[in-house]
């Protein structure tokens, strides 16, 4: 199995109980860069995998397969963890090494341990509330949208379906997923 584990913002008092539990049990550990590496020390001795900030997608997907490569085998025995910065979900490495692994290493379970993001670390360090819509962008087009709290969920609902994003619907521990 490979886990996908989110070490938070970069402070090493904001990993989740769950992410030192996983770290500490895998059978194997690695990490996209040195911070990460530094987080997961005292918990567990990690390597670290290349994945450059580039755009170069021939670079990128050579790279990310001969990740995929390493990991299988183990991954296939045992318990592997991937610990990166943030949310393994969110805008990050982990998300391009699952599509990868599902792609060429199909019979290779995966989950992810959710970690503190920098949305919400940013709004705790600047001691900004976050009380109205916001939009988060890599500038690419808008493939998602997630509703809180709503008044009207039955609305809402047949809106994002109208629309046809991947959307999440989230209501008092309920949420759906629509594509």
């Amino acid at each position: 199995m490979l886990i996908g584990v989110g070490l938070g913002p970069g402070d090493p008092q904001l990993l989740t109980l769950k992410a030192v539990d996983v770290l500490k049990n895998s059978d194997k550990v690695y990490v996209p860069g040195r911070l990460a590496k530094d987080l997961v020390a005292p918990y567990a001795d990690a390597e670290i995998l290349e994945f450059p900030m580039i755009r170069d997608i021939e670079v990128l997907n050579t790279l990310w397969k001969e990740n995929a490569d390493r990991i299988a085998d183990e991954a296939r025995k045992g318990t592997v963890a991937f610990g990166l910065i943030g949310d393994p979900n969110f805008f990050s490495t982990f998300t391009h090494l699952k599509k990868v692994m599902s792609r060429h290493y199909p019979d290779v379970e995966t989950s992810t341990v959710p970690g503190i993001s920098s949305i919400t670390s940013f709004a705790a360090r600047t001691d900004v509330a976050v009380e109205s819509s916001f939009e988060v962008s890599d500038g690419s087009e808008v493939g998602y949208k997630i509703h809180l709290k709503a008044t009207q969920p039955r609305k809402i609902m047949e809106q994002l379906e109208t629309e046809g994003t991947g959307s999440l619907f989230l209501q008092r521990g309920f949420f759906r997923t629509m594509n």
